[in-house]
């Protein structure tokens, strides 16, 4: 009787699971048709975050757009999270599961243009622009978030939805410092994804990173009646940075170091008294980018001993390599395969091709595929990103989706272009669905969170995040910089 007992058991397990997963498969398939009834809003969110185009830690109304639109759907809105006017998280709902939905909004200076496929300024004057999509990634963002709350309400599925603005992604500065101030501590996972060419589940990790600026003073003199009584800031900066480019010979293939001359003086008949260079060093993990980050500090000294100088270090921002967590990328694959890739028409294709002859690129159009997940991690490539200190908190997955035209230059005017228009909000489209398909798996399925966890303490050991941050230091002004 007692093997009756257990096999029973066993079977009314399997049928409640069955019947589980048809409800999700069910709710899915609800939250992707709510998603279109929402199609309108989410245009008009992508639309006016083009049109303002506010750049890092200056998002004031892109900020208010998402928080107010929030705000009207039921969540509770706490703005000026961490030391930081336009970084704000909106939460819905109570108790655990908590899940976590990244939006981003900040936009790039010099790159405006008009949603045209040529060079072509934009007729109010404004040079920023979206050329990293952040426009479709705040309103994705936000209406996936909707839609998860929505069917939690109507379903009642317990759990707590929580959307985190996030500014500053840009200068990698945003969640830094967010992280630091503890706002994803309690979250069970986090879902971001990124505009893109292509769409995929991300699965390479990106960079490790610093970002300083290091400053030399010296004495000023006229440069040709009396050098001798002159200190040369410059000669300081000068030195610094061909100790660097000497630097890159010993340094593993993976790293980057790159700078840009912020300051180097007035005129050429005054020794400069002050002059500054501005350093981003990069590899495929912190400990590397510690290690260049002490090495070029030494060279900071070294330079102003040369020249007779001091110097100052402004440590900017620091940020960790992504952690992929796979059972969440299982999951998103899944996902956007069930969701399918953006559905482009004729006349986007041959928008996309008239902008890629315009670059003198091949003429590709738009790419209509969804790229299959690997059986491992790709390697590192590309920047870096502030998403990373996330993931060191809590399991994070995210992904891409096609909203710019094959091969052109990210970051650039080109792909502003494209995310001012359909072929932009039709990707934007595509990355709700799956968000709030998504965020169901997390709430529903409570194997997955735990697989994700288990991966999440097999990759970090079990140690607490570590900010790269200094304790007490403030987010940085608005004017440092893009990525």
């Amino acid at each position: 009787m007692r093997r009756y007992g257990i096999i029973w058991g066993l079977l009314l397990a399997l049928s409640a699971s069955a019947a589980a997963g048809q409800d999700l498969a069910a709710y899915k398939q609800e939250a992707l048709q709510e998603t279109e009834q929402l199609r309108e809003t989410l245009r008009h969110l992508a639309q006016e975050l083009w049109r303002y185009a506010e750049t890092a830690l200056q998002e004031e109304r892109s900020a208010a757009l998402l928080a107010e639109a929030l705000e009207a759907e039921g969540f509770r809105v706490q703005r000026g999270v961490a030391g930081m006017p336009t970084a704000f998280i909106a939460e819905w709902g109570s108790g655990r599961p908590i899940i976590g939905i990244l939006a981003e909004y900040d936009a790039l200076p010099g790159v405006g243009n008009a949603p045209v496929p040529e060079r072509h300024s934009r007729e109010d004057g404004v040079s920023s622009g979206h050329g990293c999509g952040h426009n479709l990634f705040g309103a994705a963002s936000t209406v996936g978030a909707i839609v998860l709350k929505r069917m939690m309400e109507r379903h009642r599925i317990p759990g707590t939805v929580r959307l985190y603005g996030t500014p500053a992604e840009e200068t990698v500065v945003g969640k830094v410092y967010m992280a630091r101030a503890g706002v994803f501590d309690d979250l069970d996972a986090a879902i971001e994804w990124h505009p893109g060419t292509e769409t995929a589940v991300r699965n390479q990790p990106g960079r490790a990173m610093n970002n300083f600026i290091v400053r030399f003073h010296g004495q000023a003199a006229h440069a040709s009646a009396d050098p001798w009584n002159g200190r040369s800031a410059l000669d300081a900066v000068e030195l610094m940075n061909h100790a660097a480019n000497m630097m890159r010979e010993h340094v593993h293939p993976t790293a980057r170091i790159h700078y840009v001359i912020t300051d180097g003086g007035e005129a050429p008949n005054v020794v400069p008294e002050r002059a500054e260079v501005w350093y981003y060093v990069r590899d495929i993990n912190r400990e590397r980018v510690e290690f260049m980050y002490e090495w070029l500090k030494k060279m900071a000294e070294g330079a102003a001993l040369m020249t007779r100088t001091e110097y100052e270090i402004e440590f900017i921002t620091g940020v960790h390599e992504v952690l992929l967590n796979r059972p969440l990328q299982e999951a998103v694959q899944a996902n956007l395969e069930l969701v399918g890739p953006p559905r482009f028409d004729a006349q986007e294709q041959q928008f996309a091709r008239r902008l890629q002859e315009f670059l003198k690129i091949e003429p590709v159009g738009l790419d209509t595929t969804i790229k299959p997940l690997p059986e491992g991690p790709e390697p590192p490539r590309g920047g870096s990103t502030d998403v990373a200190e996330v993931s060191w908190i809590t399991p994070t997955v995210g992904f891409t989706v096609a909203t710019a035209a094959r091969n052109v230059p990210w970051h650039s005017w080109a792909t502003t272009a494209c995310h001012g228009t359909s072929i932009g909000y039709k990707g934007a489209e595509v990355a709700a669905k799956v968000i709030a398909a998504t965020g169901l798996d997390m709430l529903l399925r409570p194997e997955l969170l735990q697989a994700a966890r288990e991966e999440f303490l097999r990759l970090t050991g079990g140690r607490p995040y570590q900010s790269p941050l200094p304790p007490d230091q403030p987010p940085p002004l608005p004017s440092r910089t893009d990525r």
